[in-house]
């Protein structure tokens, strides 16, 4: 659509979104309240099937365990695919919020964890149930294919994959574009935009260290693991330091370092848990071989009795937006927020949203949806104390739900609407 016929849509919008408000928030609320882990999203899924069927939508569910597709069908025209994640977090509420999760379940191990939508997932699903809704209601503002997917498992690096995997692409129609969206930390009722790379990639890995136990008052008869263990921590935070580049964007985090039960027994073995994130795809393939490098020579000066053991945990590509597709929906957002868009500059989070663009081979966008009040945001700006704000997967996250609501609403139809003739 051309920029007034953009307008005229979101004029037209503008009071049965102000209308739905109400609605959408009690959605919200429930799905905050009752999260669910990664691959186990199925009240998440009945909501939004339930809710697309309502609307008069062809619903698919179970797709890569939990996906739901929602199809619309409205005369001649491009074929647009909006997508939502839907998964919840293995963290401890602690936002003191009235809606808050209280919700205890077990992870893929096991292990029984505190849920809770610290990533703000609950807001993403319910934007696109609203959306969905809207142009469900508004067929005679709009034509072409509305595809609306709602994916599990985005935490785990696995959802979108696991849904092409079921035979997405077999099954639905090719989109011409693909639009996706995140919450984060910053004004809301702001809209940040970038082409080219917003996101960066992710990959995670468990790194397994043996050694020889023994008792705690004899280490002359151990090979102590976790001595090597902590040296190789330190170690590898040398190859972001020393062997990347300081025009390069990367990070290296030790996330979890586990070993032993008891103070004077000397364990077995220890595991490193890292994360690494990088927007260049060489600067990923090196970080990789410098850690495994690292870790087996750490290894080697400790005599241990065998090389480490190392597992992918996840895996993320670099979210690289199409730039011409951004420049369309960069204008769209003017349209709409005027200077409440913005180009934003990239995240070191990690998304599988690109996944679905890249097996397709079709251009995407994705942008974020600012969501701290306002006052907090601007006082902490003059402050330099951005980074005391809690951001996602904070246990403290909680968006404040006015603007932010409306504003990922609109930012979701806005950029929908650009393609929809």
């Amino acid at each position: 659509m051309e920029n007034t016929q953009i307008k005229t849509f979101n004029d037209k919008m503008e009071s049965f979104i102000d209308q739905l408000l109400l609605e959408l928030e009690e959605i919200y609320k429930d799905i905050h309240r009752n999260p669910e882990l990664s691959m186990q999203e199925f009240h998440t899924a009945k909501i939004a099937a339930d809710y697309l069927t309502k609307y008069k939508y062809e619903v698919s569910t179970g797709i890569g365990v939990t996906g739901v597709v929602g199809l619309m069908k409205n005369g001649e025209g491009p074929t647009v695919m909006l997508r939502a994640d839907m998964d919840a977090l293995p963290v401890t509420e602690a936002t003191g919020l009235p809606y808050a999760s209280t919700t205890i379940a077990r992870d893929e191990e096991g292990i029984e964890v505190g849920v809770s939508h610290v990533c703000g997932h609950d807001l993403h699903v319910t934007w696109l149930m609203g959306a969905s809704r809207l142009f469900s209601e508004h067929k005679d503002q709009w034509k072409g294919t509305l595809m609306v997917v709602f994916q599990p498992g985005e935490e785990v690096g696995r959802g979108a994959q696991s849904m092409i995997d079921d035979g997405l692409m077999d099954r639905f129609p090719k989109p011409d574009i693909i639009l996706g969206q995140h919450v984060m930390v910053g004004e809301s009722g702001t809209v940040g935009y970038r082409g080219g790379a917003i996101l960066s990639a992710g990959n995670s890995i468990k790194v397994k260290i043996f050694g020889r136990g023994a008792h705690g008052s004899q280490p002359q008869t151990s090979i102590d693991p976790v001595i090597m263990a902590a040296a190789t921590t330190m170690r590898l935070q040398t190859i972001i330091s020393r062997e990347v580049a300081p025009i390069e964007n990367a990070v290296l985090t030790i996330g979890a370092l586990q070993a032993g039960t008891k103070e004077n027994i000397i364990p077995d073995d220890a595991t490193l848990k890292l994360n690494i994130r990088t927007f260049n795809d060489g600067v990923r393939d090196h970080i990789l071989s410098a850690v495994k490098r690292i870790c087996c020579a750490e290894c080697a000066a400790s005599n241990a009795p065998r090389d480490p053991e190392f597992t992918m945990l996840d895996s993320y590509p670099i979210t690289d937006n199409d730039v011409i597709a951004t420049a369309k929906v960069a204008e769209a957002f003017r349209t709409q927020f005027g200077d409440r868009s913005y180009e934003t500059q990239p995240a070191s989070a990690s998304e599988d949203f690109s996944v679905f663009g890249r097996n397709w081979k079709v251009p995407y966008v994705f942008w974020f949806v600012g969501g701290t009040e306002p006052k907090v945001y601007l006082e902490a700006k003059k402050n330099n104390l951005l980074n005391s704000i809690p951001s996602n997967h904070s246990p403290k996250f909680a968006p404040v739900l006015n603007p932010t609501l409306k504003t990922g609403l609109q930012a979701m139809m806005t950029a929908a609407i650009a393609w929809l003739d």
